[in-house]
């Protein structure tokens, strides 16, 4: 279900319509789902005088509406999670380019679409967890997961998630369509329980004994670490953590991104917010607010963050990657991937 904050749906659709291009608003449709972006929202009203009219939802119900809208779409900015949605978005014909000076300086070009449709502003390492207890030697690459030594012993999400869509897409990307089939097979091989529940979960399962290695990203177990986290926070010390294939391509990065709406009516504030997502101060709260790594280089890391190390991330250009999700659906379903 869609969720309409700061103005009711049916009000945002039907005032903006009869009034799209009003100077200082905002229409923004975006699936982050936390809390903690209250603060970047509230802040570039505060500094720029721009009102931010918000309908949150899941994203592909977001793209979905955008789609059904079209040119009378509210829309705005479309701000959502991981490189398959952002390729999704450009694919349906709901983004349009954009020129910024500001965004080409700030954000690194391997975490923006190639065709300036859409920008990365955070990002999340895809990790490899692992009972220090149970396992001497934790596998070091993704393509290690497939290792019969790891049999019966690793706990991952379905396939229909996208952090696993897009970690398997760069692994074709890398590697090629033959080695990512052979590791998916692998990987399924080598599962403790059938894919369930999100990234927590898995971490859950090491906690529980469920299984002695896990794939998540950086931010849920960074997370238990700012804040409690039940069933995990009090067990944390027994976890370990590999930040994989760092003496290959580098951990796989998921995105949270946006860009402009094709048919924006509020276009300049669109670009200005965008913007605003590149600046330190919203970098920051990316940081310290939801535990993600900036995309802008050079901002300081929250201390949760800080406190899993540092490491090589893979810099491969998600649009690239984007282009290899179809692939890897179809590699996951050959293989058995619930």
């Amino acid at each position: 279900m869609l969720k309409a904050t700061t103005i009711l749906a049916g009000a945002l659709a039907a005032t903006v319509a009869t009034s799209a291009a009003a100077e200082g608003e905002l229409n923004l449709y975006s699936s982050r789902h936390y809390d903690t972006d209250e603060r970047l929202y509230t802040d570039f009203e505060d500094a720029t005088g721009i009102t931010i009219n918000r309908i949150e939802g899941k994203a592909d119900e977001l793209i979905a509406r955008m789609v059904a809208e079209g040119a009378n779409s509210p829309a705005d900015i479309l701000l959502t999670v991981d490189t398959s949605r952002l390729a999704r978005a450009k694919e349906a014909g709901i983004l349009q380019a954009v020129d910024s000076d500001v965004l080409e300086a700030k954000v690194p070009g391997y975490i923006q679409d190639s065709d300036n449709q859409w920008f990365g502003f955070s990002q999340r390492a895809r990790i490899i967890f692992y009972d220090k207890n149970d396992v001497a030697n934790p596998p070091r690459t993704y393509l290690d997961l497939a290792d019969p030594a790891y049999k019966g012993k690793v706990c991952i999400r379905s396939s229909t998630n996208t952090y696993n869509q897009t970690l398997l897409a760069s692994i074709v990307t890398h590697h090629g369509s033959e080695v990512a089939a052979d590791w998916a097979k692998g990987v399924v091989a080598n599962m403790a329980r059938a894919p369930q529940g999100g990234d927590t979960d898995q971490l859950r399962g090491i906690v529980s004994g469920e299984c002695e290695i896990a794939v998540g990203n950086s931010y849920y177990f960074a997370r238990s670490i700012r804040r409690n986290v039940k069933g995990l926070s009090d067990s944390r010390d027994m976890i370990g953590w590999v930040f994989p294939s760092q003496d290959a391509e580098g951990a796989h990065m998921n995105l949270s991104g946006g860009g402009v709406a094709a048919h924006a009516p509020n276009r300049d504030n669109a670009v200005k917010f965008l913007e605003y997502l590149a600046s330190d101060q919203a970098q920051q709260y990316f940081s310290a607010g939801n535990d993600e790594y900036p995309g802008v280089p050079g901002v300081a890391l929250a201390p949760s963050i800080a406190a899993l190390g540092h490491f090589k991330p893979d810099d491969v250009s998600l649009t690239e990657v984007a282009k290899n999700i179809p692939e890897a659906q179809k590699i996951f379903n050959e293989a058995g991937w619930e």
